[in-house]
């Protein structure tokens, strides 16, 4: 015999079904990415700590191999990106402007390039991208994760400023804040 569910019982139901398959579309997601799960606002409220090494670069691309330590004394912006993710292009713009601007000031911008598909692992294909792109500054090509892993990274774009001490001080995720992320810059650029 059919029974027919009272409202109450009928949404309770409900919740508890999408609750469950919200958990097993988390749990696929989590297992299938190169990433963790802290949250953004997580991630920024950390603090300062000492900037990880560019470990297990394949190649670096419009420059000689750079470590953390030879930069100290200069600000750093580290971009986290990929070539076909369409945030990372939008925000290009702004991190080529800033690398304009402030190179001569102290800023050194790196691009750490981390793909997201396997045909973005191909240097060529990168090399063509940062042409296409008219991007100047240096490129880590980081194909097997070890620069991302090593600042704990999950997102595309991902902008980590670097203190002249080598010290990781700001963190902006995805688009936007692009004010306040040149006031960053420009704040540690004027510091002794």
């Amino acid at each position: 015999m059919f029974t027919r569910l009272r409202t109450p019982a009928l949404i309770a139901l409900l919740v508890a079904a999408a609750a469950s398959s919200a958990a097993a579309i988390a749990s696929l997601d989590a297992s299938s990415a190169p990433m963790n799960n802290a949250s953004p606002s997580a991630k920024q409220a950390n603090g300062s700590h000492a900037a990880p090494e560019f470990t297990g670069i394949d190649k670096w691309l419009n420059s000689d191999p750079l470590t953390v330590q030879q930069l100290r004394g200069k600000v750093v912006l580290v971009d986290f990106w990929t070539y076909t993710c369409i945030n990372c292009i939008h925000v290009l713009p702004y991190v080529k402007a800033w690398n304009q601007k402030y190179k001569d000031q102290g800023l050194v911008v790196v691009g750490v390039h981390t793909p997201e598909y396997s045909f973005e692992r191909d240097t060529d294909n990168v090399q063509k991208a940062i042409k296409r792109f008219g991007i100047t500054y240096p490129v880590a090509q980081d194909n097997h994760y070890a620069t991302w892993s090593a600042y704990d990274n999950q997102y595309w774009p991902a902008f980590y400023l670097v203190d002249k001490k080598g010290q990781v001080v700001y963190t902006h995720f995805g688009e936007g804040d692009y004010d306040q992320t040149e006031a960053e810059i420009k704040a540690l650029l004027a510091e002794n």
